[in-house]
């Protein structure tokens, strides 16, 4: 049963919550009220807002909504390998799947992997091949601060003067030192020095220094998320791609991570390094089916609820009124989805430059890996729409789905 099949008004972050609820059959937002030893703490104290929005705000009528429960209860979780499905099992039409693959293949998909319910329904390409990610990194990093967050380590409201952090020159002025580690998260800082792993359009559209205030103008901002690298290595002591590893890899079974498979970018332009690394789409998707069960892996928290549901939900409206971003990650628009990706509203998503998609879409159930060969081939946002209206024609979903 679908969400939208009921007339209860709910906003996008009480939606996921009740999503969280209905897998685990706890009350919304109590994922991660009680960690195993050592795990990650309820991020509810650090982020009081998003605890606020899902519970008090609530219709009395919302009990009865429906959740995912209906659609896989309990909950499926892979194990050492990922256990696959016949399609047919979940109404899917191999047909239609056959115009997936035959599409993947004529835009230069190089992996592409569908999982619902917790089981593979679908793969295409080398899925354990380890894969540059590009910019899908920057929501990896996102777990790992609302890890840190929620342990008390990062203050989202430390500015970048009381943190210490500045660049080569021309240095940060005291107005730019005035940043959130909030605002950065949000690509909203307000600082436009040069940063490493730019592209040539980054360059050309960065705003001039000093022309917005921190927390005034969105800007897709790698210095914000460079930045937030160092933050981070510094307030946990060890690097991004071990803690990853330790943290959210291995708890969560990833097969082919490793933290070998990460490397910084260092060079003149700034003192702060980018670190894109490889991952398996099957590795990928294990991500994705962490946030779709909103941090949570089997009975153990991994990422904190309350950050999942704060970090996915669209803060600046961003391509033309089709997406929001979020906290280092992408989204849907409240009502109405991702028109152009032709997601339903609730989908969330990490992209990379050239084609790199992790797509969660807890309406359906439902995460969606695509990756390309950096450097080598782009597909494009279109295309990649193109590519997820096959997927839902074979799902059986139909359009629209808003």
């Amino acid at each position: 049963m679908l969400a939208e099949e009921t007339d209860v008004k709910i906003s996008r972050r009480q939606f996921l919550a009740l999503t969280a609820a209905g897998l685990a059959g706890a009350p919304p937002l109590a994922l991660a009220a009680a960690p195993a030893a050592g795990d990650a703490a309820d991020a509810s104290a650090a982020l009081p807002s998003a605890a606020a929005a899902a519970s008090a705000a609530a219709p009395a009528s919302q009990a009865s909504a429906p959740s995912l429960a209906d659609l896989a209860d309990p909950p499926v979780w892979p194990g050492a390998e990922w256990e696959r499905i016949d399609p047919d099992k979940l109404g899917w039409s191999p047909d239609d799947l056959d115009d997936v693959h035959a599409y993947a293949a004529s835009i230069g998909t190089a992996s592409l992997l569908i999982v619902q319910h917790g089981r593979v329904v679908d793969s295409f390409g080398e899925i354990a091949a380890r894969r540059e990610i590009n910019s899908v990194r920057k929501s990896l990093l996102s777990a790992l601060i609302g890890i840190a967050v929620a342990e008390g380590k990062i203050d989202l409201d430390a500015t970048l003067g009381s943190l210490g952090i500045d660049d080569r020159p021309p240095a940060l002025s005291q107005a730019e030192k005035q940043a959130t580690v909030r605002e950065l998260l949000q690509a909203r800082s307000g600082v436009y020095h040069p940063a490493l792993y730019e592209t040539a359009t980054e360059k050309r559209l960065r705003p001039a220094r000093g022309s917005h205030a921190p927390g005034s103008f969105w800007y897709y901002n790698n210095w914000d998320f460079n930045v937030l690298g160092t933050i981070y290595e510094h307030a946990v002591g060890a690097s991004i791609f071990d803690s990853f590893a330790q943290r959210i890899a291995t708890p969560i079974g990833m097969q082919d991570y490793r933290a070998r498979d990460g490397r910084y970018v260092r060079g003149a332009d700034s003192i702060h390094p980018a670190y894109p690394l490889h991952m398996s789409a099957r590795d990928l998707a294990r991500f994705g089916l962490l946030y779709l069960r909103r941090g949570q892996w089997r009975q153990r928290a991994i990422v904190p609820a309350a950050w999942v549901a704060e970090s996915t939900t669209g803060v600046s409206p961003t391509r033309g009124g089709d997406a929001e971003y979020a906290w280092l990650w992408w989204a849907g628009l409240p009502d109405s989805g991702a028109a152009g990706l032709k997601l339903p509203p609730g989908a969330f998503w990490a992209e990379g430059r050239g084609g790199q998609y992790l797509i969660v879409d807890p309406l359906n159930d439902m995460v969606v890996v695509h990756q390309t060969v950096a450097g080598r081939t782009r597909v494009s946002a279109p295309a990649m729409g193109r590519l997820m209206g096959l997927i839902h024609d074979a799902a059986g979903i139909g359009a629209p789905m808003v």
